[in-house]
């Protein structure tokens, strides 16, 4: 069989509690908005890119998300969306 026929298992290392990242989105999205800019083109773009450069410095929100692993927000999103939207 090909490499594509079986399921890899993601692995989480040192998970962030859910509530501080929580906290985080919230304070970033809150900031792109204040500045001008559309929050969730910016932080998909930072989580598909890991250029923080998409996140604005205003409040500190760049420094806040640079400290959460991208795929720990991502998994924290697709979370709250099917808590949300698929149950």
């Amino acid at each position: 069989m090909g490499k594509f026929g079986h399921t890899l298992f993601f692995k989480k290392f040192d998970k962030e509690p859910e509530n501080e990242i929580k906290i985080v989105l919230k304070e970033v999205y809150e900031a792109l908005n204040e500045k001008g800019y559309n929050p969730n083109y910016q932080i998909v773009g930072y989580i598909l890119s890991g250029d923080p450069t998409y996140i604005t410095s205003h409040k500190n929100a760049r420094t806040k998300i640079g400290r959460i692993e991208r795929d720990a927000l991502m998994e924290e999103l697709v979370k709250d969306y099917v808590e949300h939207n698929l149950k």
